[in-house]
């Protein structure tokens, strides 16, 4: 018999790292060919003008799946974890749907830019923030119910910390952007801003709340990781038959299979 086995750690792993690349190679890219200022644009604005548009997209795609299958496992894992708490695999079960909802917003973002479609664009940002502090939300009660004798407290305060954040920079980026949503939508979409012009203060205040954002959603992912590690992915290979005929008698030899060594 083979068997196959895969520690998961590197599932949030590579979230956080697939995410971050996202963010800073099109800012990056945006910022060499001019195409932002290179102080403190919104995420959106670095993934607007070809060609770090279509990276800016490919890349957020990708991080939106592996954000779904992260929290797949994350649900999987907790609801082994606590069987018979009713109460608490309610939470667990609502916390991966909103989780895949997050996600889905994601894709919006990185399909819908902010040049093009700029109230779709708004529409993903908010399902994926709003519904992604949520599900940081319901983590966060669960790691705090689950302790101390699933989870330790060091890690409920770590989230805690990381939910707080979150929820900071909600509350900044959000007031910052109604304050330039009053003066003029068209200060929301400009990509180049003069330190002397009227709202270049919110401006500042609502692109650095937005990378805050974006990292606080990032560091509660880094929490997984220790977590994970106490998960392997076993697979168990099987030979239907001793060749590749399909006769008859050969369909009812195949039904039993057996393992491949």
């Amino acid at each position: 018999m083979w068997w196959f086995q895969q520690g998961l750690s590197i599932l949030p792993s590579a979230l956080v790292i697939w995410s971050s690349a996202s963010f800073l190679f099109s800012y990056i890219t945006a910022v060499l060919l001019h195409h932002v200022d290179p102080l403190v644009p919104y995420i959106s604005d670095a993934g607007t003008t070809p060609p770090e548009r279509c990276l800016f997209g490919i890349m957020l795609n990708v991080a939106a799946l592996l954000g779904i299958a992260t929290m797949y496992v994350r649900y999987r894992q907790v609801r082994a974890l606590i069987p018979e708490d009713h109460k608490l695999l309610r939470l667990n079960k609502m916390g991966v749907v909103l989780g895949m909802v997050s996600c889905f917003g994601l894709c919006i973002i990185a399909n819908f830019q902010k040049s093009t479609m700029f109230s779709m664009h708004v529409i993903g940002a908010c399902i994926t923030f709003g519904i992604g502090a949520i599900y940081i939300l319901i983590q966060t009660i669960l790691s705090y119910k689950m302790q101390p004798g699933i989870h330790g407290k060091g890690i409920f305060w770590i989230r805690l910390a990381v939910l707080l954040w979150c929820a900071l920079s909600i509350g900044s980026m959000f007031i910052s952007s109604m304050v330039l949503y009053k003066w003029g939508i068209g200060l929301i979409q400009k990509l180049h801003w003069n330190p002397q012009e009227k709202g270049y203060a919110f401006h500042l205040a609502s692109t650095v709340s937005e990378w805050s954002l974006a990292f606080s959603f990032i560091s509660f992912f880094f929490t997984y990781i220790r977590d994970f590690q106490k998960i392997s992915l076993r697979v168990e290979a099987l030979l239907h038959g001793h060749n590749l005929y399909y006769t008859h008698q050969q369909l009812l030899t195949d039904d039993q299979g057996m393992p491949i060594s």
